[in-house]
């Protein structure tokens, strides 16, 4: 008997009109195995990473100039802490003093004119003074009134803008990298960079082919391509990005495609795991999401 080999399965040939294969076991097509997504990816502090910047303008419409840096890189920090000042902060706090000098002068002209406002009403009722004359001494009370409130006004944008010469941390978390320097002007890349180490996450570059078979809750593996730590961290799908973008963490091999289009996905990783690694922003990994 001779056995037929047709798309890899065996079969029997024909006999008497019926397949002789019924006769004997045939093997069944094989069921398709899920692959796991892999992508490469970088480190990173959890809830993204900021950059702190300077206030827009300074006493002489330029950006200010740093004049005390109080962190250094790596340091971690409290959420309020104070990181720097600005040079803008002399010419507020004079702002301040003029207006405050000018508070406290039109509260004492308004106690003054609040005396003989009420002197020239008993004049009126005596007769002894016109109403004209009472309504002019009420409109200049009324005048001060304003000049008062208005300068109360001055005075709390003064106390804002006052806060805008000091740069504080809008979070808890460490310094990752100071771009401006003491005398310098905070640049387009603003003062310094900062992010909440404590929770790392990888973000990882998935192709687009392959964002299908990913997940939210989806367990993950994450290795260094290069030696950066030993072993393997472990996390979890946390945030699929809505956006397919250019590919920006580059494989060492020079023929992967570098304008491949991506969908970058979080990956939070163990609380265990984060703290190995907590020092580790941006280092170049390699992720492995379960099937």
């Amino acid at each position: 008997m001779t056995w037929i080999l047709t798309h890899g399965v065996p079969w029997l040939p024909r006999i008497n009109g019926s397949p002789a294969a019924k006769s004997v076991g045939v093997r069944k097509a094989a069921v398709p195995i899920p692959r796991a997504v892999a992508a490469l990816g970088r480190l990173e502090p959890g809830g993204d990473i900021r950059i702190l910047a300077a206030p827009g303008s300074s006493f002489d419409g330029g950006s200010p100039r740093i004049t005390d840096l109080l962190v250094v890189e790596g340091q971690t920090v409290r959420a309020g802490q104070l990181l720097a000042h600005f040079d803008s902060a002399p010419s507020q706090r004079a702002e301040r003093q003029r207006v405050r000098a000018r508070r406290v002068n039109l509260v004492r002209r308004l106690s003054v004119e609040s005396r003989e406002l009420a002197r020239y009403r008993g004049l009126t009722v005596d007769g002894a003074i016109s109403a004209d004359e009472l309504d002019q001494r009420e409109q200049q009370y009324l005048e001060l009134q304003g000049q008062l409130h208005e300068t109360e006004a001055a005075l709390l944008k003064i106390e804002a803008d006052l806060s805008n010469t000091e740069l504080r941390a809008p979070i808890d978390g460490t310094v990752l990298r100071i771009h401006t320097r003491v005398g310098e002007r905070a640049v387009d890349k603003g003062v310094l960079e900062m992010g909440d180490s404590a929770r790392m996450e990888a973000v990882l570059e998935v192709y687009e082919s392959d964002i299908a078979r990913v997940r939210l809750g989806q367990r993950a593996r994450i290795s260094s391509e290069n030696g950066g730590f030993k072993g393997q961290l472990n996390g979890v799908v946390t945030r699929i990005s809505p956006q397919v973008r250019q590919r920006q963490v580059l494989s060492t091999d020079p023929s992967s495609d570098a304008d491949a289009r991506i969908v970058e996905v979080r990956i939070g990783l163990d609380p265990g795991d984060a703290r190995k690694v907590q020092t580790l922003t941006g280092l170049k990994v390699i992720g492995r999401l379960e099937a």
